[in-house]
């Protein structure tokens, strides 16, 4: 994720802060400084904050952890003034299993606060819930009652919430996936809709959470429905087989000429009849505006790139296009370039599939 500063690693998996969570420590400094007027209660609600969020972390890392066991990746952890975010590679396709990794982090602070129970049951730290605000009281105590808030909140059916999450895993065990997430994401767009409406009178915070779920909700359910589209659907079947190449020792200069003279954006790039890697309109622009006009495309081109065998079903490409966040995947049939495969490709096949479902027919046409 853009702005985000890597600040931990644990079993392989980064931990990174975005830069907008500094406004929420700027916020909690500015809150305790205004109420006590002591840097010694500053200093508190900021160590309050970063043990909150240490929770969070561990929640995110539940998820991931299981996710794990499932042999399914997280490619970080972020951590964002709402919350945290971890990315897995992918989600289960078996029901049971996203219902175990979506319950798995809301578990965690489960244990913790019964943790910080047994500790304050121990050691007499018990205050009456009436005596604690958001600056002040039982240190312990207010982090339990927090993790209690963040395990009722979490499991609320908002998807993509845990909860939400919970809920289309269910929904799942009993009809068609794509179906099940189509009524998960529409109920989480209510809550939604029912965030942003109390945000407008109590808390302003809930606006920005009503947002992220609206926004999250809307996407999961488009990347849910374009997988199922693209299901079955061999790469070969709708790659573009019209395209152009450039040499690792070309100029910079012909990429330009060859973007103008046509709509392709980027370029496969051989060597020696070698693919070696992918030229980005993105980076040829970049290279450009750096004043670098006489470098050689060798100098400017992407070496990391994901290619996909012919082979392959079109749900594969799509997942390798989301993975990478690029725009092209160069298709390769044993070894050797045979087609691309862009974003808009993609989308051209769904409008077309959604053309001929309007007359009972159906991609590839028979």
């Amino acid at each position: 994720m853009r702005w985000s500063w890597k600040i931990a690693e644990f079993a392989g998996i980064g931990v990174y802060v975005h830069a907008t969570f500094t406004l929420l420590i700027a916020w909690v400094v500015l809150t305790h400084w205004l109420e006590g007027q002591s840097l010694e209660a500053t200093l508190a609600g900021v160590l309050f904050i970063l043990a909150l969020f240490a929770c969070v972390v561990l929640h995110e890392f539940g998820h991931a952890l299981a996710a794990r066991r499932f042999g399914i990746a997280t490619r970080d952890i972020t951590l964002l003034p709402i919350g945290g975010v971890a990315r897995l590679e992918r989600m289960p396709d078996d029901p049971r299993q996203e219902l175990w990794v979506a319950l798995a982090g809301p578990a965690v602070n489960v244990g913790i606060a019964a943790l910080l129970y047994l500790w304050l049951d121990l050691t007499g730290g018990w205050q009456p819930v009436d005596a604690l605000t958001v600056t002040r009281g039982s240190f312990a105590e207010r982090l339990l009652l927090v993790n209690v808030f963040l395990v009722v909140f979490n499991m609320l059916p908002a998807f993509p919430m845990d909860g939400g999450r919970v809920l289309r895993a269910a929904l799942a065990m009993r009809m068609e996936y794509t179906r099940a997430t189509q009524i998960a994401a529409s109920l989480g767009q209510a809550m939604a809709l029912l965030f942003g409406f109390l945000g407008f009178f109590y808390n302003p915070f809930l606006l920005f959470i009503a947002l992220f779920v609206w926004m999250g909700a809307a996407q999961e359910a488009s990347m849910v429905q374009m997988k199922w589209a693209l299901g079955g659907i061999p790469v070969q079947r709708a790659m573009q087989t019209d395209f152009r190449t450039l040499a690792a020792g070309d100029p910079l200069e012909r990429a330009v000429e060859m973007i103008l003279a046509g709509s392709q954006q980027d370029f496969p790039i051989l060597d020696d009849g070698r693919l070696v890697g992918i030229l980005t309109r993105n980076d040829l622009l970049k290279a450009l505006a750096q004043g670098r006009t006489h470098a050689t495309i060798r100098e400017v081109m992407q070496r990391d790139f994901r290619p996909v065998e012919a082979s392959e079903m079109l749900e594969t490409a799509f997942l390798k296009l989301q993975d990478c966040q690029c725009h092209t995947l160069p298709v390769v049939r044993r070894g050797e370039l045979v087609g691309l495969v862009t974003a808009e490709n993609l989308g051209e096949l769904l409008m077309i599939q959604a053309a001929l479902q309007k007359s009972g027919r159906s991609w590839p046409l028979a």
